[in-house]
């Protein structure tokens, strides 16, 4: 019999390529961690693993082993889900891990209407980019992640989550009010090629949007400043340090002296917010009033 401990195990190994970055998401030690995979092998008879300079990968039988895996797990949440709901335990705490900015916009309005629609339903929120949340959740860190899509993120149809999606905004042009294009109704990215440049770091699903607009646009950005705090992009904007690409719900209340905010002339870059739970877990009785609360939020 196949313990389902060990298929989660066996997942994180799949997902962090190594034993010691897997035993560190599951808080186990590196060596806990290939006790099970080593027990895991005994009870299938077969060889799942392969390690070797860069780090761990699955064999084939490991490969197929992973595809019923994510299937397990996803009927074992929904079983949870189904048990909690019997028992009628609408209470109980959620975690949920979102950017900053989306903490703002539909994470704090959502606890402030579960205040109302669910009391019992306790909500901690962790401050967390949506290329940390997602693992995050698959690790069994949080509950809910509010995500960006962004490339190499887990697609809508992935086994292991289940998406819901919440809002989409563009990007707006930000540069100086010294420049050359301030005075611009639209701003065309082409035109900023030459300009030094201020956005997140590589990682950071932002960056991967301001890059990926500027490639379509013909070019790559000359990225002079690096800071995962819009509030700090556009104050190096106001100094004349470059120009930026930033979310609009990003600009809300700030201090924009010293700087121009336009919007991308033609398509505009958007970032894409999502809710992301376990696969399965969608339906437990403290998790859907959380996704129901954030789908408000997101609609005002």
């Amino acid at each position: 019999m196949i313990e389902a401990r060990r298929l989660h195990i066996l997942r994180a190994v799949a997902d962090h390529r190594t034993v010691t970055a897997a035993a560190a998401a599951l808080y186990l030690t590196p060596s806990a961690v290939s006790q099970q995979l080593a027990a895991l092998e005994q009870e299938t008879g077969h060889r799942l693993v392969e390690r070797g300079a860069k780090g761990v990968r699955l064999t084939p039988a490991g490969e197929i082993l992973l595809s019923h895996t994510n299937a397990v797990l996803a009927q074992l949440e929904r079983a949870e889900a189904e048990l909690a709901a019997y028992s009628s335990g609408a209470a109980g705490t959620v975690t949920v891990a979102s950017f900053a900015t989306g903490i703002v916009l539909v994470v704090a309005p959502a606890v402030a209407r579960l205040a109302t629609t669910a009391p019992g339903i306790r909500i901690r929120v962790q401050d967390a980019e949506g290329d940390a949340s997602l693992p995050m959740v698959l690790d069994r860190q949080v509950d809910v992640a509010v995500a960006v899509e962004y490339r190499g993120a887990p697609a809508a149809d992935d086994p292991r989550l289940t998406h819901v999606p919440l809002y989409a905004e563009p990007f707006d042009a930000v540069v100086p009010v010294t420049h050359r294009l301030a005075d611009a109704v639209e701003v065309p990215l082409a035109e900023l090629a030459k300009d030094s440049w201020i956005g997140p770091y590589p990682g950071n699903p932002c960056h991967d949007v301001v890059v990926l607009a500027c490639e379509n646009a013909g070019f790559q950005p000359r990225m002079e400043h690096s800071s995962d705090d819009f509030r700090a992009v556009v104050a190096l904007a106001s100094a004349d340090a470059g120009v930026a690409l930033v979310p609009r719900s990003a600009l809300r209340g700030m201090d924009l002296a010293g700087v121009v905010v336009r919007p991308v002339d033609g398509t505009a870059p958007t970032r894409r917010v999502f809710a992301a739970v376990r696969r399965g877990a969608e339906e437990h009785p403290l998790i859907r009033p959380v996704l129901d609360a954030l789908g408000a939020a997101a609609r005002v």
